[in-house]
């Protein structure tokens, strides 16, 4: 069975052979690297949906993504009841 649902297994084989080879500081470059984008790419998808969003609440959409409602009424109190969450 292949890793990747959209790869062959003789490619998936060579990825996995690949990431076998990478030094722990590699790794941690590729998945830092992976986790911007996957930050970057979110952000773009909340200014998409809230054009007028400042910052702030920008970084209140992506906790609420990210950490979900009850950590993200903790971290942003003020916003909590504007937004139905339970502090």
């Amino acid at each position: 069975m292949s890793l990747l649902l959209d790869t062959s297994e003789r490619v998936a084989r060579l990825q996995i052979a690949l990431w076998r080879c990478m030094s722990p500081l590699e790794k941690l470059q590729l998945v830092s690297g992976l986790t911007r984008a996957s930050r970057e790419m979110c952000i773009a998808g909340i200014r998409l949906r809230n054009p007028g969003a400042s910052e702030r609440e920008v970084r209140f959409h992506l906790a609420l993504i990210t950490l979900g409602a009850e950590l993200t009424a903790k971290a942003y109190p003020e916003a909590a009841p504007v937004q139905g969450l339970a502090p």
